[in-house]
């Protein structure tokens, strides 16, 4: 491949570009393993996908904000380099598919032209800052989110504690205790909080630690009921240092920070935190919300003439997917966008014909849609009609009607059976047979193609994650059915149950099954989750156990969704999270990027950064040896903890005190410029006598 250049003004990202172009050249030459340089490619949103030779690239959009301009850049993007098609995630991000490997920095470089990252889509980083899409406008908010959530992405972005940890980090602000950004199943969740201190009105937030879904699903644990905006981001950053020294790194499935609070207790967990306050680089830190750009309304252009196909449809868009603006006299409409797909041609289209009446702020909505603001009412038919002319002005967004799925088996490595294909299957009963329920919004469907929970089935009304059954000595597709998920508001909320497994073709008669007994047998205003609760699981295991009934398939059956051919499970490597790298020379050379990474990050002033870096060079070194010892390394306190144990009691190396306590010095010192200097040195004694031993140790194997 040719060298790569970018003519970006940051020096920042361009160097990170750059530096891609480089990793792939040297994986190319075969000069970095394989696994090595999927993490690298991972923590810069290139992904690998279920089809070889081709990489999914994660566009990371904090809170989900696309200017017209960048909507535009991306649409562009996919079309010369992907296949003109738009994903849009529960996370907020947009991902692009069939990518080469090969233009990935070409393709970055372009998007940062418009100020887009790929930084961090992916791996073991902080992900995308996912926002509720009204944070700004939405009425019942205490103060608008949003300047918080950006500079929560801007903070955490390149920081040196968050580039390697042992497993991905979600965080989420809702914009109020109704908390549409589903607060309590992340690891960071934000609910906005004011009260009075001393005559005055003083902003702060509910933090939440902990949650998550996927296989096993944890509701996240009350760290502060309230906790002052400016201590916000300091606390973040103390739980990440934690996480980041005694989370799992060998067991991806037990590696996220509900797994760790579970281990630790909260109580342990609560106290290293705070041990890690005096090593902060920011014990406070305010964020200028009053600087912050807000959205402002369109200059409204001249609106060309339009006309309604269906005005009847019109009325039940406006009643179902607008509301009025906390700014009196706007409204804000949603778009439904069928599993989150939507072409680069439909994007442009739309861009131009809407830009005239909706604001220069669309939000990625976390149900795979998109949210327009700031229309006048006298604007909103004409809205309807380029949202009709496109084929996007289906009613009934967040209803029932609107179901999200992952993209499953089309293209994820981990996917066991189609979530797109049922999901359109279970949408088209719903658009046939139960028209009237566009309106419900109680009811929320979600699916995914594995337990993993892209697609969030576990804290769905109704959800369906993939999976397979055996009968007759074949393999079918099947769906794990789980139900009485949901918000409960505050912070609280509830994981759907594990109910029964049915043959993937039967979905769309599970589906029937329960919403037809839901109408004959649910009281008048009673909720479905309230009438699953009142019924019990028992009751709705048995009303769809014939559903599961294998005696009786057909050879459909053994045809999942979309597919001609005959069902097969394969299911590839996941690439959630970066793997974890055994090859000495690799890990060492690693230790020496760090000490390079820390002397920069002093140039620029940036102790609290060199001191972290130096901290990474002790652990990768450690790490090493051990492992060229045989001695298999887990987290990196218990890397500390083995250091000593085999080569610091074994007279191997020696220190003052011990191992581990010359390299905690970081969390019990102030970050001055004194100590960084003192400690980075250390580490680069440490680095140069590890290199020594190794070098020694080769020579005597050869003797």
């Amino acid at each position: 491949m040719q060298s790569f250049r970018t003519e970006l003004e940051n020096p920042i990202v361009e160097r990170d570009i750059i530096e891609l172009e480089k990793k792939i050249r040297l994986f190319r030459e075969g000069s970095i393993p394989e696994e090595k340089f999927r993490s690298l490619r991972l923590a810069r949103g290139v992904y690998g996908q279920r089809q070889q030779g081709v990489q999914m690239v994660r566009i990371k959009l904090p809170y989900g904000k696309m200017t017209l301009q960048q909507w535009k850049r991306i649409a562009d993007i996919s079309d010369e380099y992907s296949t003109g098609n738009l994903h849009l995630t529960t996370r907020q991000d947009v991902q692009v598919h069939f990518v080469s490997l090969d233009r990935t920095p070409e393709l970055w470089s372009k998007l940062e032209q418009d100020d887009v990252t790929i930084r961090e889509a992916c791996g073991n980083t902080v992900r995308n800052v996912t926002a509720s899409d009204r944070a700004g406008i939405d009425p019942e908010e205490p103060f608008d989110v949003t300047p918080y959530a950006d500079a929560t992405f801007r903070y955490f972005l390149r920081n040196p504690i968050c580039q390697d940890m042992g497993r991905k980090i979600k965080i989420a602000f809702s914009s109020s205790e109704a908390d549409t950004a589903w607060a309590f199943m992340h690891d960071f969740g934000m609910i906005p909080k004011i009260k009075e201190v001393n005559g005055k009105t003083v902003r702060g937030f509910k933090v939440l630690v902990g949650g998550g879904l996927g296989a096993q699903p944890f509701l996240a644990k009350t760290a502060f009921e309230f906790l002052e905006e400016d201590q916000l981001i300091p606390y973040i950053e103390n739980v990440l240092r934690v996480f980041d020294r005694y989370g799992e790194r060998t067991s991806r499935h037990k590696a996220r920070m509900k797994f760790l609070v579970q281990k630790l207790g909260w109580e342990e967990f609560d106290r290293l935190v705070k041990e890690e306050y005096k090593a902060v680089k920011n014990k406070s830190l305010k964020v200028d919300y009053e600087g912050f750009k807000a959205t402002e309304p369109p200059v409204v252009g001249t609106v060309p003439a339009f006309t309604i196909r269906d005005p009847k449809k019109f009325e039940t868009w406006k009643a179902t997917n607008v509301f009025e603006q906390k700014q009196k006299g706007y409204f804000a409409a949603y778009v439904k966008v069928p599993l989150g797909n939507i072409s680069s041609t439909v994007s442009r289209n739309l861009i131009e014909a809407l830009r005239p009446v909706i604001a220069d702020d669309v939000r990625v909505t976390a149900n795979q849609g998109l949210l327009l603001k700031y229309i006048l009412p006298a604007h909103l038919p004409y809205v309807y009609s380029v949202l009709e002319a496109e084929g996007f002005a289906a009613a009934g967004f967040d209803s029932v009607a609107d179901i999200t799925a992952c993209p499953g088996t089309d293209t994820c490595n981990l996917a066991i059976s189609s979530s797109t294909g049922i999901a359109e299957a279970l949408e088209n009963v719903i658009s046939a047979e139960f028209p009237d329920l566009v309106h419900n919004k109680d009811i929320k469907i979600k699916i995914s193609g594995c337990m993993n929970s892209c697609g969030q089935h576990g804290i769905a009304s109704i959800g369906f994650h993939g999976s397979s059954l055996k009968s007759a000595g074949k393999t079918l597709p099947a769906l794990q059915v789980l139900l009485g998920g949901g918000i409960l508001g505050n912070g609280e909320g509830r994981v759907a149950d594990k109910v029964i497994k049915v043959p993937s073709r039967r979905g769309p008669d599970v589906l029937r099954t329960l919403l037809h007994d839901y109408e004959i047998n649910g009281a008048d205003n009673e909720k479905f989750n309230e009438y699953y609760d009142r019924q019990g699981e028992k009751y709705f295991y048995e009303l769809l156990k014939p559903l599961a009934d294998l005696s009786t398939l057909t050879d459909e059956a053994f045809i999942d969704w979309g597919q001609a051919q005959q069902f097969a499970t394969a299911i590839g490597v996941g690439e959630c999270a970066g793997v974890v790298i055994d090859l000495v020379a690799t890990l060492l050379f690693e230790a020496e990027e760090k000490l390079e990474l820390g002397n920069e990050a002093f140039e620029k002033g940036a102790f609290a950064d060199g001191i972290y870096h130096a901290y990474s060079t002790f652990v990768q070194a450690a790490k090493a040896l051990l492992l060229g010892e045989g001695i298999a390394c887990n987290t990196q306190i218990g890397i500390l903890n083995d250091f000593d144990k085999n080569f610091v009691a074994t007279g191997l190396f020696s220190f003052d005190t011990d191992f581990k306590s010359l390299v905690l010095q970081i969390n019990s010192n102030e970050p001055t410029e004194t100590f960084a200097r003192a400690y980075y040195q250390q580490a680069a004694d440490f680095y140069k006598a590890a290199q020594a031993f190794r070098v020694q140790k080769a020579a005597t194997v050869q003797a």
